[in-house]
C-alpha cells in the first residue's frame, strides 16, 4: 500500500514539474550571457531548454514517445524504454558537442522521421512487447542524439559549465518524455489498456496516423529540406 502511494505521489509530482517547468525561463541564452551565468543558473536554464525541446517544440519526439507508449502502456515498461532512449541520445549528443562525431541534418532528420514510422508500424504488426524493442529504442536514441546536437550548437554552451549544461539539457529532455508518458497514461493508458477493444480503437488508429505523419516528414525532409 505504501509503495503504491509513493508511486502515485511521484507520478503527480513529475506531472506538476512537467506542467510548470517551461515557465521557469522563457529566453534562450546567447553567448555573452552564457559565460556570466552561475552554475545553478546554467543548470536550470538548460534543464528548461531540454524540456521545451520536447514540450512544446519537439512534436516529432512527442510522437516517437507516444508510439513507444501505445504498444505497452505500463508505466514501468515505458519509462525503461524512455530511459534507454535518453542514455543513447546522451552518448551521441555528448560526442557531437565535443566534435567527435557529426552528421548532416539532411541525413539525420529523415532517419529520425523513419524511426517514428518504424515504431508506429511495429505497434500495428505485433501485439506483444518484444525484448528487442529496448535495443531498437536505444539504437534510435543514438540517431536522435545527433538531431539534438544541432539544437544545442545553435543555442551554444558555456565553456566554464559545458558538462553541467550538457547533463541538465539531457535531464530536461527526460523530464519532457516522462511528462508525455504520464499525460498519455492519465488520458487513456490507465483506463483503457485492459479493454478488449484497446488495440482496435486506440493502438491501430493512433499508430497508423503517426506512421502517416512520419512518412510525410520523411519525404519532406529528404526531398524538400
Amino acid at each position: 500500500m505504501f509503495k503504491k502511494h509513493v508511486h502515485k505521489n511521484l507520478g503527480l509530482a513529475l506531472l506538476l514539474v512537467a506542467v510548470f517547468l517551461p515557465f521557469i525561463s522563457g529566453a534562450h541564452p546567447n553567448d555573452p550571457m552564457l559565460e556570466k551565468m552561475s552554475r545553478t543558473d546554467v543548470f536550470f536554464v538548460y534543464l528548461q531548454l531540454g524540456f521545451t525541446h520536447i514540450i512544446p517544440l519537439g512534436f516529432d519526439h512527442i510522437l516517437f514517445i507516444l508510439s513507444l507508449f501505445l504498444l505497452s502502456p505500463k508505466l514501468k515498461t515505458i519509462i525503461w524504454q524512455a530511459t534507454a532512449f535518453t542514455i543513447a541520445h546522451s552518448i551521441t549528443l555528448g560526442f557531437a558537442m565535443y566534435d567527435m562525431v557529426s552528421a548532416p541534418p539532411h541525413i539525420i532528420e529523415p532517419i529520425i522521421a523513419l524511426s517514428i514510422m518504424f515504431v508506429a508500424l511495429e505497434n500495428v504488426i505485433t501485439d506483444k512487447l518484444k525484448p528487442t524493442r529496448i535495443l531498437i529504442v536505444f539504437a534510435f536514441g543514438l540517431i536522435h542524439g545527433l538531431g539534438f546536437a544541432g539544437v544545442l550548437k545553435d543555442l551554444g554552451l558555456p565553456k566554464r559549465e559545458f558538462f553541467n549544461a550538457l547533463i541538465s539539457f539531457n535531464v530536461g529532455v527526460e523530464l519532457g518524455q516522462i511528462a508525455i508518458i504520464l499525460m498519455a497514461w492519465f488520458l487513456f493508458g490507465k483506463w483503457f489498456n485492459q479493454k478488449p477493444w484497446y488495440r482496435t480503437r486506440i493502438v491501430y488508429p493512433l499508430s497508423i496516423l503517426i506512421a502517416i505523419v512520419a512518412l510525410y516528414w520523411t519525404i519532406e525532409r529528404a526531398f524538400f529540406p
